[in-house]
């Protein structure tokens, strides 16, 4: 797979794209205003139609212009033009722009009533309206044009398996084979749901991206099975009405020829939620290097006079969707007794670590704590229990491979001891702080760990992870079990 392909792949392709939309429309809208007052301005205008009788600057209307192309694009956002999801008729957008104009055109009507002077000439005002309808489904048309033309060379292409069979199974399959411009490819089809068929999904890989169910009389047990396995596989489930007889929240409905398909998503973070949060990630990295720049410059100083070796520690852990990165850390062991390929006496210091877990391990599950670790050093013991050794976990999120919040990263050998329910903790990036991490830290299970997490991961909002970041202070502080 090449760097190009890499990139537009499934739901990265649609949130790029998405995404685009946004700064296209502004750009339009913002084209649209300056093309109103340039042709109402014009020698055209006013030598065939009417001569100015007021002053209107242009850089008293251009900020104007601005602050009224940002009110337009929430107006846009309200009227569902940035939803993600489901491949939609251009038709169907253009619609939309239609409305969001005229509800934008309503909302300078009100401004016009309370500050005429903005708004002197109606012909720019109704001007703009017109050629922000124009402009903006032309951007949109190249937008998704652009798109199509990745679609149809296999980028962002979203490799579809369809269980069942009868009208509604066929319908899905024809619409999809006559727009291929819909981005789906139909690598499998089952005629109904059985064991050997989820043991195939089970085992598929990474091969498939997305599961519609259309077999109606599969029961509601059978169904959460199989949607267990997408959920430990990362692969979007969806089934055609009727399969669930009870309700389920969190959905998304569209519509395949004339058969409406639910999509249950695993995580609000799929769409505009993965955006939002990413950014968040950004600039909170960035604020939390800063202000712990002190911290972490003083912790280097003391680690490279308290030991030899390097001041970090880079550890494979694993990530979203079972992706390998290097965790940074503040080396708080001594560097013979390191962990990891990029350390010379790696199997002599995992050999060690395996005999230490056997006598002092004080967790149960995958995960392992050892008990008075004689392998940390004097600065090591107190950043690890004032959690200062994870201060340069700042990096990994500021590099994309972890979040502020999330579920803890853990090594690749504790991750080969998930049980199937634990996958779910995958979906999303691990984060430097996360739910489980201040609800005990340490002290939990890990089964009561994963289940805070993946509640989390179902539940996810910018709100609670802003109440994580603000509780996790207290939680380092408070006394842990193991210390």
């Amino acid at each position: 797979m090449g760097p190009c392909e890499l990139f537009f792949t499934m739901k990265k392709a649609e949130i790029t794209f998405s995404v685009l939309l946004v700064p296209v429309d502004y750009l339009m809208i913002i084209l649209a205003a300056l093309s109103a007052y340039s042709l109402r301005f014009s020698d055209f205008y006013q030598s065939r139609i009417r001569e100015i009788v007021f002053e209107m600057p242009f850089s008293g209307y251009f900020p104007v212009a601005l602050g009224v192309g940002i009110v337009w694009l929430a107006i846009f956002g309200l009227m569902g033009l940035y939803t993600m999801g489901g491949r939609k008729k251009f038709i169907d957008e253009i619609s939309k722009v239609i409305v969001g104009c005229s509800a934008g055109l309503a909302v300078i009507t009100i401004l016009i009533f309370f500050k005429r002077e903005l708004f002197d000439s109606r012909f720019i005002v109704l001007g703009a309206f017109v050629l922000a309808i124009i402009y903006v489904s032309i951007g949109r048309f190249i937008v998704r044009k652009i798109q199509q033309h990745f679609v149809k060379r296999g980028y962002g292409i979203n490799r579809l398996v369809v269980i069942g069979q009868g009208k509604n199974a066929l319908a899905i399959i024809s619409e999809i084979e006559k727009q291929p411009a819909l981005g789906y490819r139909v690598v499998r089809v089952y005629e109904e749901l059985n064991e050997s068929v989820r043991d195939k999904i089970r085992n598929t890989g990474g091969e498939i991206d997305e599961l519609i169910l259309v077999d109606s009389e599969v029961s509601h047990v059978e169904s959460m099975k199989l949607l267990d396995i997408c959920n430990e596989n990362h692969i979007i489930y969806k089934y055609a009405a009727d399969v669930f007889n009870a309700p389920i929240a969190n959905i998304e409905i569209t519509m395949m020829d004339a058969t409406p398909v639910i999509e249950i998503k695993r995580t609000p973070l799929d769409g505009w939620g993965r955006v939002v949060k990413r950014i968040f990630d950004i600039f909170g990295s960035l604020v939390l290097i800063v202000l712990s720049s002190p911290v972490m410059i003083i912790t280097a100083i003391a680690i490279k006079l308290d030991s030899r070796g390097p001041v970090f520690y880079l550890n494979e852990r694993i990530g979203e969707k079972g992706r390998k990165f290097e965790a940074i850390k503040f080396r708080s062991m001594k560097v013979e007794d390191c962990v990891g390929f990029r350390y010379s006496d790696e199997e002599k210091a995992l050999a060690l670590e395996k005999e230490l877990i056997k006598e002092k391990n004080t967790r149960t599950g995958p995960l392992y704590k050892i008990k008075e670790d004689p392998r940390v050093t004097r600065v090591g013991r107190f950043i690890r229990k004032t959690s200062i050794d994870e201060l340069p976990q700042f990096f990994n999120v500021l590099k994309g491979n972890m979040s502020l919040v999330g579920p803890r990263p853990h090594q690749p050998r504790e991750v080969d001891l998930y049980q199937r329910h634990h996958k779910n903790l995958l979906g999303i990036k691990p984060g430097v702080s996360g739910l489980a991490a201040i609800s005990g830290r340490s002290d939990l299970d890990f089964e009561d760990e994963a289940r805070l997490d993946i509640y989390y991961v179902e539940n996810w909002s910018i709100k609670i992870d802003l109440q994580i970041l603000l509780k996790t202070p207290m939680a380092v502080l408070k006394k842990r079990k193991a210390e």
